[in-house]
């Protein structure tokens, strides 16, 4: 027993039986303890709140969906990083999500070495909160390895915007912005949308008030 409760815990927050079936039996075989959560509402009611643990959160459950629960956790005090579990299509609501504190998104159906890099993210995340503040300093410093549309592109993207409005309010095409975030991401060297989501969130882009004073007024001047 003594063994059992000194492994690292995970609650699995899903309103899907064979979602928290598969990922219980995954993360209990690499040393995992698990709590699944059918939903939100019982995840908020019944988990401890300052336990040291991270949250797997599927983003579209009925009820209280991913990104409500991970508002309530802010309010109500849950100290627990959150990784969001999301399907196609939802990458909108992901950006959210990061913006708001997540620490990764994964689409379904997920990479298992993908997600158990995830929650030693949420862990070391969880363990050092001084390294939050290091890591703007650091995101900085990345973000000067790219010219100046590529960050523009990223902002962008950091915003949850799909690429026909950041093509639009750039004044460049859709296929442009492709090409500018297969090229960005080579540069940050990232595996995933989500790694360079979280280096321009630290660096401290993403806010759509600064983008639609920057770039809708010139976009509008330009098709005037």
């Amino acid at each position: 027993m003594a063994d059992d409760a000194d492994k690292r815990l995970v609650h699995i927050v899903d309103d899907e039986e064979s979602v928290r079936r598969s990922l219980d039996f995954l993360l209990r075989n690499a040393g995992f303890r698990t709590e699944r959560w059918a939903s939100g509402e019982l995840f908020l009611k019944g988990a401890d709140r300052d336990g040291k643990a991270c949250v797997l959160l599927d983003i579209r459950m009925p009820g209280l969906d991913g990104l409500a629960v991970q508002q309530a956790m802010a309010e109500q005090g849950f100290a627990q990083p959150v990784i969001l579990l999301t399907g196609h299509g939802d990458v909108a609501l992901a950006v959210r999500a990061m913006r708001s504190g997540a620490i990764d998104f994964l689409e379904k159906p997920f990479d298992r070495e993908r997600l158990l890099h995830s929650i030693d993210l949420a862990f070391a995340a969880l363990n050092d909160r001084e390294e939050l503040h290091r890591r703007s300093d650091w995101a900085s410093t990345q973000l000067g390895k790219l010219t100046e549309r590529e960050r523009e592109v990223l902002d962008g993207l950091a915003c949850g915007y799909p690429n026909k409005t950041i093509a639009f309010d750039l004044g460049i095409s859709p296929r442009t912005v492709e090409v500018y975030r297969a090229n960005l991401m080579t540069k940050l060297d990232v595996a995933s949308f989500a790694e360079a989501l979280r280096i321009a969130f630290a660096a401290g882009l993403g806010s759509e008030q600064a983008w639609r004073r920057n770039y809708r007024p010139k976009a509008a001047e330009g098709r005037s």
